[in-house]
């Protein structure tokens, strides 16, 4: 085969650094549209970007250019510049050091954007812990609670 084709859809996950509530308007869409804009810059087609005042959720296309660590690496390091240049008081802003990538099928992809569309509604009754769990639990993911909160 001379062509190499990808059709790779991931949902990250990640938290501000302890959780805490830092994603509030006016900042909170052009926060996302920047993580948007970073997803295009690395190649990897931006879908949705959404969340809620200490986490955020992309779903993209992974490119063959670039590998999923590095893919997350990126946008936090960008994200968090950005962020910090928006108002002095988020000068102490960080992402949690971990971050959750889940493979999604091309017929699923409408309800993910659909669940990430429906993050404030969410969260009215769920917390991000809470909700992260729950992910993982579905996907199956293996994971020592000690480890997974910074």
């Amino acid at each position: 085969m001379g062509q190499s084709l990808i059709n790779n859809y991931v949902h990250i996950i990640f938290s501000t650094k302890n959780r805490e509530q830092l994603i509030y308007p006016p900042v909170e869409q052009e926060l996302y549209d920047f993580i948007g804009k970073e997803c295009t810059r690395l190649a990897c087609q931006p879908l949705k970007v959404g969340g809620h005042v200490d986490h955020v959720h992309i779903l993209c296309m992974l490119s063959q250019k670039i590998a999923l660590m590095n893919l997350v690496k990126e946008i936090k390091a960008h994200s968090s510049i950005w962020m910090k240049s928006q108002d002095k008081s988020l000068n102490s802003f960080y992402w949690q050091n971990g971050y959750g990538a889940f493979s999604v099928n091309p017929a699923e992809t409408e309800k993910v954007i659909a669940y990430i569309d429906n993050q404030h509604e969410h969260h009215k009754s769920k917390t991000y812990q809470d909700e992260y769990r729950a992910i993982l639990k579905k996907y199956k993911v293996d994971y020592d609670e000690r480890y997974v909160w910074d």
